[in-house]
């Protein structure tokens, strides 16, 4: 009667013919809407995408250098503090108790060329040399004027120009990717090509597209849906979970478009102040300031709303393995439970990360000593409390909106996994959960629903379904072997009969 019964359970683990049909129509019917809205995306991208022509616009760009002058690169040997007027190349380079140290100070760097030769004499920014400063190792790039310059005028022929990053900066990517691979394997990989796509897009079409004078919104909406449908397919892999993310991340990536797009046009948001502002607005009369800001406002939110989708998605497919049987309003409210805990991280992550990234903005605006809410809404600040709040009103929404999707799905594929959850509960008799599952009631016969695990996160979710997986493969093993071993004693008894 056991045997029977566990073979029983184990067989009802197989997807029924219903259940299967009923899975094709949740993935066809999530195809219905996730396909025509791909092939927007792309038509979108195709109309508007750029010409790529400079032609009108006026940019003295500081890496253009006249004729025969050079940007050389070279690594500092000493550092010197002389008196400004030895800055030619022709000056003698005084020594101690020698005169030529009166009048204004300025930073020397007697520095190695890397193309060959004799060491010249770099005069350093003073705001480098105060903010920063410079010591013998660092490599650095530095204009070269000697060739035009006439000989005894006293200006530099050396002036230093920027830090050479590129080992450092590579070595810390390399160490990334490296890390992200170790940990997440075939899937952080993919994670990285997915980046990489991403940075393409973005560079290629986002913005070349405002440089032509596109339509703002339509360039970030457009470039950003194209962004999350390859970085989440690919890496995630073609799914129904990592559909319901997508409809979920659409939809809060429209929010946040909406709101931006008024809260731009609300509190003024014309980069009033920005050196960088101002740049791009005498460069060309079809670029817009405040449309540049509405695209920045929707592309910082990308990231931080994937993350809270996916995990989101994924969150209500384990509960749903674990406690199969739980009615949709349950199973909603208690993959919500998990929600509020992603609303409150991630709530802190953005407030924190434009913090950080203003951070020198936030000490001059203290040091104004102004009231606080003068402070929140000037213009030096006020750019990234609305990106703050647009990013975050966008995030919370998208949560239960992907939660509601993903009920709706998971509950459309039937019954995936019920009967082997119960067979695996059942065959081994009063058989209790685990150790390292110890905290959730798994007692025989007593029913298993989604709040029992809505404590959980998605991680510790997934630890518990990958548990009672090798359970169950363990139990089906064995039972394997006990219907093996009795059909070779009934063999052995019937052979012996004469």
């Amino acid at each position: 009667m056991g045997h029977g019964h566990s073979h029983g359970a184990a067989g009802d683990a197989e997807p029924s013919s219903d259940a299967l049909a009923a899975r094709k129509r949740a993935n066809w019917l999530l195809a219905a809407v996730l396909v025509p809205l791909g092939v927007l995306t792309m038509v979108a991208m195709l109309l508007l995408w750029p010409s790529g022509s400079k032609e009108g616009l006026t940019l003295a760009s500081p890496y253009q250098a006249a004729p025969g002058v050079t940007f050389d690169t070279g690594r500092i040997q000493s550092v010197l503090q002389e008196s400004c007027s030895q800055a030619s190349t022709g000056a003698e380079i005084p020594q101690p108790g020698q005169g030529g140290q009166q009048g204004s100070q300025c930073t020397f760097a007697m520095t190695q060329p890397d193309a060959g030769g004799s060491p010249v004499k770099v005069v350093i920014n003073p705001d480098v040399a105060k903010s920063h400063g410079v010591k013998a190792g660092d490599e650095i790039r530095y204009l070269n004027l000697s060739r035009v310059q006439a000989a005894g005028t006293g200006s530099p022929a050396y002036v230093f120009v920027d830090f050479v990053r590129t080992l450092p900066i590579a070595l810390l990517a390399v160490v990334y990717a490296v890390v992200v691979i170790a940990v997440a394997r075939w899937r952080g990989f993919r994670a990285l090509l997915g980046l990489v796509g991403a940075y393409a897009v973005l560079v290629s079409f986002m913005l070349p597209g405002l440089v032509d004078g596109k339509p703002p919104l339509l360039v970030a909406l457009v470039g950003s849906t194209a962004i999350m449908i390859g970085v989440l397919y690919f890496a995630h892999g073609f799914s129904a979970r990592t559909s319901t993310a997508l409809l979920g991340t659409i939809f809060g990536l429209g929010i946040t478009a909406l709101l931006a797009a008024w809260a731009t046009s609300a509190a003024n948001l014309a980069g009033v102040g920005d050196h960088d502002a101002a740049t791009l607005v005498n460069m060309s009369d079809r670029i817009s300031i405040s449309g540049i800001i509405l695209c920045g406002l929707i592309i910082s939110g990308l990231g931080v709303l994937n993350d809270v989708t996916i995990t989101q998605s994924s969150a209500v497919w384990e509960l749903y393995e674990l406690a199969p049987d739980t009615t949709a309003p349950k199973l909603f409210s208690s993959a919500m439970r998990i929600g509020r805990d992603h609303i409150a991280s991630t709530v802190y992550t953005i407030a924190f990360a434009y913090a950080g990234a203003a951070l020198p903005i936030l000490i001059i605006v203290m040091l104004y000593d102004r009231p606080l809410l003068d402070t929140l809404t000037s213009a030096e600040l006020s750019e990234e409390v609305v990106r703050t709040l647009v990013g975050s009103i966008g995030l919370v929404l998208a949560i239960p909106v992907t939660t509601l999707i993903a009920v709706l799905v998971v509950k459309a594929t039937g019954p995936r996994g019920a009967a082997a959850l119960q067979g695996a509960g059942t065959a081994s008799g009063t058989e209790t959960e685990n150790a390292d599952a110890g905290r959730f009631r798994e007692l025989e016969n007593t029913p298993v629903t989604a709040e029992d695990y809505a404590s959980l996160d998605t991680g510790e979710l997934a630890a518990v379904v990958e548990t009672r997986r090798a359970r169950r493969e363990a139990e089906r093993r064995r039972e394997a072997e006990q219907r093996a071993a009795g059909l070779r004693r009934q063999g052995g008894k019937g052979a012996g009969q004469p």
